[in-house]
């Protein structure tokens, strides 16, 4: 039996590279999934985690900054070789005839340090420093000229001269201002009383946190306790953590303090494997249905069923282990070019391609064990029978008979605990229950597709009318034949509802992460500090890329505990036109408060009396204390019918106002604007407004920067997007190119009763069409409901999910499943059409 298991390579080669590539492209999208978890984490490190990429431990503070006693006995913990306390200071100098303001840390030792020179040479003598690559083309520094930092209160000043040119910082969270590397004493100097870009005063001199690298075969765990061990001695809280424990600490920050990334990610590879076994089972239990009368021909020459079942098996083996090794190279390859070209990109050089042992190990076993499975199941169903019996056509699954009954009830049970689960989880914000939920609904659809797949190709088949002889034909062969109609609606739905479903749900996701940023960053940019004034706020406004701008004048300070906070003003309406974030409507009586406030009622000490205000807390730290100016009125902190906007004058004589917020505008078609763009809107708004660079602050920068890295995380979706409709278009490819070759006898009837091939070639490419479209709207449907609810499950938590539905992009799935349905009959009616009606009649 091994003999005609292999040679059934040879005879029916054809089969079998259709099921090799359904199982390769599935073996690619799953191991393109797990690649993508490796990648994304990768990318992250790169991006997130560059600051201490070459650390073994990072000690973060509990509280303030370690001192020089920390950082000396963490030094002296056995396995520790170097140990680096990392200090930033803002900074300000004059470059280009601009005041830059600037970020400085402290140069590490080079078996820490992570900054890499382009130019010249990092800094050897206190008084040498290195400046990003970025900020040197921009105010034309080069190596060898002088440079004068000022701390940002002005009280201290260094003079320093330029070593080496840096390259850019990939890192969010330093990205937002131009980087300088100096010694430790000059940065020590700029951060001894500076204050920060809010005009708050910093702590001094300290190490926010101490980067230590471990010697080879150095126990992290064991160092890690000796270290807090350490700390505590000399009197420092703190905590401890790897490199990559550090990466997912700050991810979990950015998503309201939950990995919700790792778990997205899971998600995927348990979708990958669904859809894989979906896909596979489909594909090769047509192959193996269509040769039922073969096997049992061979039961009746003497073969055993036993024979017969490892003869299918060993054939699925082989198929199986050469198409998974063929998807996971495709895998790799494909994951290359999508990270490569990333790389390529100035606002993406922080992709990094990871390719872990689980992606090869999990393509290759799942591979295989899934072809073998989908092939022991119709193998088992056909020598399960007498070999007479099995030479019989076998009784289609309908409602009329045992089987289609077993898959009704089946289908129905799946339907009746999926939905609930789906929408339990969707609204617990619980995602393994919606993920859960949404297997089971689809699999309650698929077992259910027979009983109403048919018919609603059949009442699509109306619109094929008007092409006649063919057109009647190809709608009564759908319901003719609802087991053939289904099987090869199926493979399109699969692909469909994966494509819909991740396309939704990064549209969905997309506006979420928008949401959470507009709620983390409310405000584009800010001035601080100055003697602002409605003449100011004119001149910023006019400034070009700004949208609007506003003058927000002091109300008061937050009385208690000696608190001395200023609460600022800000017209409602001008609010809603300003702030990025639309769900903060300043409401009379209350004052609006930065995350981590105390709720309750708030004293307000104004100029003109005091208020008790109710505090609204809310989710962002990068705002300060703000009421409306109906508020400040009626509260009295003003005076009586006085606003705090009539003490700015608009001739700029009267008092002057605290600060102007700024809202920028979108670039050309509504994409935001780049990172250059704004520093040159940052330095302009400083010039018009008179102020130091340092007085011109906000989170825009920010914005792009983080929007970068999910941009970067949404392509290496795309990249998976492409292979699930890969895995689509060859689904219905394979089944209906093996339905035709089942149906020869059938055509050839046709032909002979006196259709022409011209006839029989349009009947079989509107057949097509009508399953191919009907599949592809169920499938758009389903996964829209899945991609919104699915997001929803994910991100529930973190801003307010509302669906997005790519509109446009889902009409494009549908013309491309029909043009698929249309190419996929071409080869096979060619082939239909070109067989002697005599011939086909005499095919066995």
């Amino acid at each position: 039996m091994l003999r005609v298991a292999f040679s059934q390579f040879q005879s029916h080669s054809r089969r079998f590279i259709a099921v090799g590539l359904a199982v390769m492209l599935s073996v690619a999208f799953l191991s393109t999934t797990l690649m993508m978890g490796a990648s994304t984490r990768a990318s992250l490190g790169a991006s997130l985690g560059e600051a201490y990429s070459k650390a073994g431990l990072i000690a973060t503070p509990d509280t303030g900054t370690f001192n020089d006693a920390a950082l000396a006995a963490v030094r002296a913990v056995p396995g520790v070789t170097e140990a680096y306390g990392r200090m930033e200071a803002y900074a300000e100098f004059t470059a280009g005839g601009q005041e830059v303001f600037a970020q400085a840390r402290n140069l590490a030792p080079m078996a820490l340090e992570t900054a890499a020179v382009t130019d010249g040479a990092l800094p050897e003598s206190a008084d040498g420093v290195a400046v990003d690559r970025a900020a040197a083309a921009r105010y034309g520094l080069r190596v060898g000229d002088s440079l004068t930092l000022r701390a940002p209160d002005g009280a201290t000043t260094v003079a320093m001269t330029v070593t080496g040119i840096l390259r850019g910082s990939n890192d969010p969270f330093t990205s937002a201002l131009p980087q300088i590397v100096a010694g430790t004493p000059a940065v020590s100097a700029l951060a001894a009383g500076a204050r920060d870009p809010q005009g708050g005063t910093g702590a001094g001199a300290g190490y926010g946190t101490i980067q230590l690298a471990l010697a080879s075969g150095t126990d992290a765990a064991t160092t890690s306790k000796n270290v807090l061990a350490a700390l505590t001695g000399v009197g420092a809280g703190a905590q401890v953590k790897t490199a990559d424990e550090q990466v997912t600490a700050q991810v979990a920050m950015m998503t309201g303090g939950q990995d919700e990334l790792t778990i997205i990610l899971l998600a995927f590879a348990g979708v990958a494997l669904i859809v894989s076994g979906l896909v596979v089972t489909n594909t090769f239990a047509v192959l193996v249905a269509q040769r039922t009368r073969e096997l049992a021909l061979l039961r009746c020459l003497g073969a055993c069923r036993s024979q017969v079942r490892n003869s299918v098996l060993a054939e699925a083996l082989v198929v199986g282990l050469v198409s998974s090794a063929a998807g996971v190279l495709a895998a790799v390859a494909l994951m290359a070019a999508l990270i490569g070209w990333a790389g390529t990109q100035p606002d993406m050089a922080f992709a990094t391609m990871a390719v872990p042992s689980s992606s090869v190990i999990a393509g290759l076993a799942v591979g295989t064990f899934l072809t073998l499975g989908a092939a022991l199941v119709p193998a088992k169903a056909a020598t399960a029978v007498a070999p007479l019996a099995a030479l019989r056509p076998a009784d289609d699954a309908g409602i009329g008979n045992r089987r289609g009954r077993v898959r009704l009830v089946l289908g129905l049970a799946a339907l009746a605990l999926g939905i609930p689960l789906l929408a339990l989880g969707a609204a617990g914000v619980m995602l393994v229950v919606a993920f859960a939920g949404g297997v089971l609904s689809f699999v309650g659809v698929l077992l259910c597709a027979t009983l109403f797949v048919p018919q609603l190709v059949g009442l699509a088949g109306r619109l094929a009318s008007p092409a006649g002889v063919p057109g009647k034909l190809a709608a009564l062969n759908a319901v003719r034949n609802p087991a053939r109609t289904s099987v090869t609606a199926a493979a399109l739905l699969i692909g469909v509802t994966l494509v819909s479903l991740m396309m939704t749900g990064a549209a969905t996701a997309r506006q979420a992460f928008d949401d959470a940023l507009a709620g983390t960053y409310p405000v584009d940019m800010a001035i601080t500090g100055g003697a602002l004034s409605a003449l100011e706020r004119d001149a910023v406004a006019r400034i070009d890329g700004v949208a609007t701008a506003a003058l927000l004048p002091v109300a008061g300070t937050m009385a208690g505990e000696g608190m001395d906070s200023p609460v600022y003003a800000l017209d409602a309406a001008e609010a809603g036109r300003l702030l990025r974030d639309t769900t903060i409507t300043l409401e009379p009586g209350r004052i609006y408060l930065p995350e981590g406030s105390p709720a309750g009622s708030v004293e307000v000490n104004g100029a003109a009396g005091r208020a008790t205000l109710e505090a609204v807390v809310l989710r962002t730290r990068n705002i300060p204390a703000l009421v409306s100016t109906d508020t400040a009125r009626q509260s009295g902190l003003t005076g009586s019918g006085v606003a705090p906007t009539d003490s700015a004058r608009t001739d700029g004589t009267g008092p002057a106002a605290s600060a102007v917020w700024l809202r920028l505008a979108d670039a050309p078609g509504g994409a935001p604007l780049s990172a250059d763009r704004i520093k040159d809107i940052q330095s302009a708004v400083a010039q018009a407004a008179g102020v130091s660079a340092g007085a011109v602050s906000g989170a825009a920068i920010e914005r792009v920067t983080f929007n970068e890295v999910i941009d970067v995380l949404l392509l290496v979706v795309t990249g998976l997007l492409g292979v699930a409709v890969l895995i689509a278009l060859i689904g219905v490819a394979n089944t209906l190119s093996l339905s035709v070759l089942e149906r020869t006898r059938e055509n050839s009837l046709l032909r002979a009763l006196g259709l022409t091939k011209g006839q029989l070639r349009g009947m079989l490419a509107l057949e097509a069409a009508l399953v191919a479209g009907v599949a592809a709207v169920i499938g758009a449907v389903l996964g829209s409901v899945y991609g919104w609810l699915g997001a929803r499950s994910a991100l529930g938590s973190l801003a307010e999910v509302t669906p997005s539905v790519p509109w446009l992009q889902l009409l494009g799935v549908l013309a491309v499943a029909v043009v698929a349905g249309l190419l996929a009959s071409v080869i096979p009616a060619r082939r239909a059409a070109r067989l002697s009606p005599v011939q086909g009649l005499a095919a066995a």
